[in-house]
């Protein structure tokens, strides 16, 4: 059997939390005691608790925040760190994230999007550049020429996620063009 994986959230709303938590209870995570808001001892508290991913609300955390988000992913490389947004956050600060969940998603891509995440970022770790699954899907719709509106749309996913998907896209390929990953797909036997 499969290790479960290790879910923090950090969240102060309890209806946000309950409603994550009631999505993940049946699946391969096993969800830490969550937080209500981001401790000043965070990085102490995750050598103890070992998080495989931390569920983060973005407005939490203090300035400045790229340098928090730096000392939690020293402090445990192998952890993926995900921003939970229900409001507009400043792009830059989302960058600084693996990936975006969007509250607003559908219940049950999120057991599916965090392990996805997790996966990808693992794969990354290990110098593994191969595409997962949906990396593949926005490939191929990027390289048919849809904007990142259309391929939420189509795959009722956030606009968000599309663009992290296309991040990972471009650092697992190195190919930055929408004509690169068009030729990309096609020497890879993905399209015809």
């Amino acid at each position: 059997m499969k290790p479960k994986t290790n879910l923090l959230i950090i969240e102060p709303s309890d209806i946000i939390r309950a409603g994550i938590e009631a999505l993940l209870r049946d699946d391969q995570f096993a969800l830490l005691a969550p937080l209500r808001d981001y401790p000043s001892d965070l990085p102490q508290r995750l050598a103890r608790l070992q998080p495989d991913i931390i569920l983060l609300n973005p407005t939490l955390i203090p300035s400045p925040a790229r340098m928090q988000l730096a000392a939690l992913t020293q402090a445990r490389p192998s952890m993926a760190v995900v921003a939970l947004v229900y409001q507009y956050i400043e792009p830059q600060l989302l960058e600084a994230f693996r990936t975006v969940l969007d509250i607003r998603e559908q219940g049950s891509h999120v057991p599916q999007r965090l392990r996805e995440c997790c996966q990808s970022h693992n794969e990354t770790a290990d110098e593994n550049y191969e595409l997962s699954d949906r990396e593949t899907e926005v490939l191929l719709l990027v390289a048919q020429g849809c904007s990142s509106k259309e391929i939420a749309d189509r795959l009722h996913i956030s606009i968000h996620t599309v663009n992290t998907h296309r991040k990972n896209i471009t650092h697992k390929t190195g190919i930055k063009s929408v004509a690169g990953l068009a030729v990309y797909a096609m020497l890879h036997n993905l399209i015809n």
